[in-house]
């Protein structure tokens, strides 16, 4: 495929190498012209049949390619979605941002005022990070087992999905159905919220050395995600604002419980039927993967899949079936 990556962070920059050591042809732009000299002279390094070029604007990178995928932070999305309208670009859009309701409500308001129309769009991201950004992070095998949404709503091309589904399997990763406002809802939950927690846990400790000498391995774990910066942390919370409030006032509830269990007369006891729901998930967690089934590649049944946890490993080449796994059951 032509396929073009618009913004060279971590995500996008290590999507570039692993579409082109993919074999397909792509085109990269960032708005930083130091990011896209260092993308240029990576390429330049990288062997002939892994190599990328460098656009010097959306438009640029937009008109030869079949597929844009926009891995740009949320308050940039709009900017770069008028450039593809404006150079009139007419293929497939799909994106890695972490937030998929207001990424979707723009592409729908830009195609229906596009005087040539887009071919589609299907929302994505991919579940994988690093506390490391920036394009010299970039690893070709960072999508590797990690679990990718592509949103599949009602009004998505089942076959533009499945084309998708096809292009993310094989970078190795496994595809999650589902829709934006479940996506949005679940990653409020797994991602936004575990970042302000850890940001919140980290700055306890800002004004006593005692504690900053003392903390191990629990704080070292709590906290990993507070050295994400912190403009980053800010757009995935503050683009989620409703999921991730709702959230944090159901988790701040069940904390205000356990401080209500500390003050009894036997704390110890008092705590142990508070911590065995936590406990009990967390050892499950991650499910072991159940055996792989071939599927019906039907938009509800791609839906079912995904509501019951479930993620493609394959897609046939006729686009008629899918190869799934469901997750196994303790």
């Amino acid at each position: 495929m032509n396929i073009a990556v618009v913004g060279l962070g971590l995500i996008g920059g290590s999507l570039l190498r692993s579409l082109a050591a993919a074999g397909h042809q792509v085109l990269g732009y960032d708005a930083d012209p130091a990011v896209r000299a260092t993308a240029r002279t990576a390429a330049a390094k990288a062997s002939v049949d892994h190599r990328w070029q460098i656009a010097a604007s959306v438009g640029e990178a937009g008109k030869p390619s079949e597929l844009v995928i926009l891995a740009v932070p949320l308050t940039a999305v709009a900017g770069v979605l008028d450039e593809l309208v404006d150079a009139g670009f007419t293929g497939l859009i799909t994106d890695v941002t972490s937030v998929k309701g207001p990424v979707r409500d723009l592409v729908e308001e830009r195609m229906r005022r596009a005087a040539t129309p887009l071919a589609g769009f299907v929302g994505g991201h991919p579940m994988v990070g690093r506390e490391q950004s920036g394009f010299e992070a970039a690893d070709p095998y960072l999508f590797t087992q990690c679990a990718w949404v592509l949103c599949l709503e009602e009004e998505t091309s089942l076959p533009d999905w499945l084309h998708l589904a096809a292009l993310v399997t094989s970078l190795g990763a496994r595809v999650v159905p589902t829709t934006a406002a479940d996506h949005d809802r679940s990653v409020a939950r797994v991602s936004h919220l575990p970042h302000l927690l850890a940001a919140a846990l980290a700055a306890s400790i800002a004004d006593d050395p005692l504690s900053a000498t003392l903390a191990a391995g629990s704080f070292r774990d709590g906290t990993r995600v507070a050295t994400t910066r912190p403009e980053l942390t800010a757009e995935m919370a503050g683009g989620n604002a409703e999921p991730v409030a709702a959230a944090l006032d159901s988790l701040l509830a069940d904390l205000d419980k356990a401080g209500t269990l500390l003050h009894r007369a036997d704390p110890v006891r008092a705590l142990l039927p508070w911590l065995r729901p936590g406990h009990d998930a967390r050892t499950q967690w991650p499910a072991l993967a159940g055996d792989s089934t071939d599927l019906p590649a039907r938009a509800d049944v791609l839906r079912r899949l995904g509501g019951v946890g479930g993620w493609i490993i394959d897609v046939a080449d006729d686009r008629r079936t899918v190869t799934a796994v469901r997750p196994a059951r303790p």
